[in-house]
């Protein structure tokens, strides 16, 4: 009986955010574990270097093949040396996924022009930063798959409508990355999570209004960081191989709801 091909094997990855903020598994940090358990080598970028080498300890413990790096993905030169290093430490690029991004609650009438400057450049400009480098190197080796969290919040109305722009933004972004360079053998797809435990929302959330997300779903349960990591590991694959622009909703079901609205701790 042939012994089971990890399904990342021989491939090399660049996660962003890797590290948890806080206690807990985040999307960065789960997705960076679960690529290196199925084969990959994974660079865990992050721009809290400690949290990076704390996903860097897991992994190392497994088996895996990792190492860390410190990087500001709002600014260019340090994802230029993101993709440089890749490079020099692996020898190639296959996959990216854009995982940093931040969550806030504010309208267009609360918001300072300075805040809106910050979380565009966080949650929307990174991704097109570290994709500028990437693509030309994926295309050197016959191409890759970037993957793009963005979430539910982009295509619904929410009371974070600076944190919606973001994310539709992304949404934006990746059919339109997809377009632009599929004949380059680059495949760009997105992720959108909905209410997703984190440690980056958890610290807000009580009891009942973990019980009302989980109520907003169809499944009637909420949702964690290993089920947008397992979303990434299907769209890092060659499983998907024919699948490009597309929005993969890991929400449980909330989105097709009529009766679901959001609450100020819903979007993750």
């Amino acid at each position: 009986m042939n012994e089971k091909r990890l399904r990342l094997e021989g491939k090399v990855a660049i996660v962003t955010g890797a590290g948890s903020r806080g206690e807990g598994v985040g999307n960065g940090k789960a997705t960076a574990t679960l690529f290196a358990r199925e084969g990959a080598s994974v660079l865990l970028a992050d721009m809290e270097i400690a949290r990076a080498n704390e996903t860097l300890q897991g992994i190392e413990a497994e088996g895996g093949i990792a190492s860390t790096i410190k990087v500001d993905v709002t600014n260019d030169d340090d994802c230029l040396q993101l993709v440089e290093t890749v490079i020099e430490r692996y020898g190639r690029l296959d996959i990216l996924d854009n995982n940093v991004g931040n969550s806030f609650r504010k309208s267009v009438t609360e918001i300072d022009p300075d805040e809106w400057d910050n979380y565009m450049e966080m949650n929307l400009k990174s991704m097109v930063l570290t994709s500028r480098h990437a693509i030309p190197r994926m295309i050197e080796t016959g191409g890759g798959s970037i993957i793009n969290i963005a979430s539910i919040a982009g295509v619904r109305a929410s009371k974070a409508a600076v944190y919606t722009a973001s994310k539709a933004g992304v949404i934006g972004l990746t059919i339109s990355m997809a377009a632009d360079h599929g004949r380059e053998g680059i495949r760009v797809n997105a992720i959108a999570p909905g209410a997703v435990y984190t440690p980056m929302v958890s610290w807000r959330l009580s009891e009942e209004m973990r019980a009302h997300r989980k109520n907003t779903t169809a499944l009637g349960t909420e949702g964690t960081p290993w089920d947008v990591a397992w979303a990434a590991v299907y769209l890092a694959s060659d499983e998907s191989r024919w699948v490009t622009g597309s929005i993969l909703t890991v929400d449980g079901g909330s989105s097709i709801l009529s009766r679901h609205a959001y609450t100020d701790a819903e979007i993750s």
